[in-house]
């Protein structure tokens, strides 16, 4: 691959990875935005969270497994009233990596 195209392909990428997070803030800053439109963009993070999330602790081996041996969505299961109750990430993810690692030297799961 040649100096050139790698570059054009790394200043690509830079434009579609910031111009998507500048034009919110350009655009919208200063304005008022209505209390509906608030309330809606507070459930975006989460939402785009729980679709990355799901398929990694749902499915296994091309179909989804809720077994016992299905360590991550066991794991899951307990970190996610920790975060709920907590509100911190940190702690959420203290717990879920604890979870999997005793499950993993116990021998459950994966």
């Amino acid at each position: 691959m040649d100096q050139e195209l790698i570059f054009w392909t790394i200043l690509g990428m830079a434009v579609v990875t910031y111009v998507p997070r500048l034009l919110p803030p350009l655009f919208l800053s200063g304005r008022n935005l209505q209390p509906l439109l608030v309330a809606w963009l507070r459930l975006v993070p989460p939402a785009v969270l729980a679709a990355m999330l799901a398929p990694s602790l749902l499915v296994k081996g091309g179909s989804i497994e809720l077994g016992f041996d299905n360590l991550f969505f066991w794991a899951a299961l307990v970190a996610f009233p920790v975060a709920w109750k907590s509100g911190s990430l940190f702690l959420t993810v203290i717990v879920g990596m604890g979870l999997v690692a005793l499950g993993r030297f116990l021998g459950i799961g994966l």
